[in-house]
């Protein structure tokens, strides 16, 4: 009976051992991107080509995990060179004086859902958001371990001072509320 009740104890620490531990980026199975109306009719979506993103978990299913994330205002790509020198400039994220986009929170989780919450920080603006977020497990693959998210939420892009408001007449060109839709696959650190 000792037998079977260290087996088990063995068993339960490595799966709870399995999570724990410090988590980054996979940045080729990864994207960080954005969605946002246009004309009122339809979207254009984006992402940051180059980001950080750092998972510091004590549990086996990432409950409480701190999260750490940045972006690099500059890597902006929309597939438009002229939209996203406009999107660099101080109409919207003024990448000269202000170079990353932050975020800093945990990772909770309520039943079988996930929530991401805490400070998201855009140009000189920091709020409190939650983000709703998916796990998709995790894996040992390519000789370590592999986790993965996506997580998705809006944000009023007013609220962080990207405040650029042409309009077609009653409708602004491009929508105030935009859609953050993040695919992260994260790789566990030796």
């Amino acid at each position: 009976m000792k037998k079977i009740n260290l087996l088990v104890a063995a068993i339960l620490v490595a799966g709870v051992a399995a999570a724990q531990g410090t988590w980054t980026a996979d940045k080729p199975h990864s994207r960080i991107g954005f969605n946002v109306t246009h004309l009122v009719v339809s979207e254009v979506e984006g992402a940051f080509k180059d980001f950080d993103v750092k998972v510091t978990s004590t549990t086996a299913d990432f409950n409480g995990a701190d999260v750490e994330f940045t972006a690099k205002t500059a890597s902006i790509n929309t597939e438009n060179e002229k939209r996203d020198g406009h999107l660099k400039s101080d109409d919207f994220f003024n990448a000269e004086k202000y170079p990353e986009i932050k975020f800093k929170g945990k990772l909770v989780k309520n039943g079988n859902n996930y929530e991401l919450k805490g400070d998201f920080t855009i140009r000189d603006v920091t709020k409190q958001v939650a983000f709703e977020v998916t796990y998709g497990g995790s894996i040992k693959a390519f000789g370590g371990e592999k986790a993965g998210f996506k997580l998705k939420g809006k944000i009023n892009r007013f609220d962080y001072n990207l405040k650029w408001d042409k309009t077609t007449g009653a409708d602004l060109i491009v929508g105030k509320e935009v859609e953050i839709v993040c695919k992260v696959e994260l790789n566990k650190q030796a």
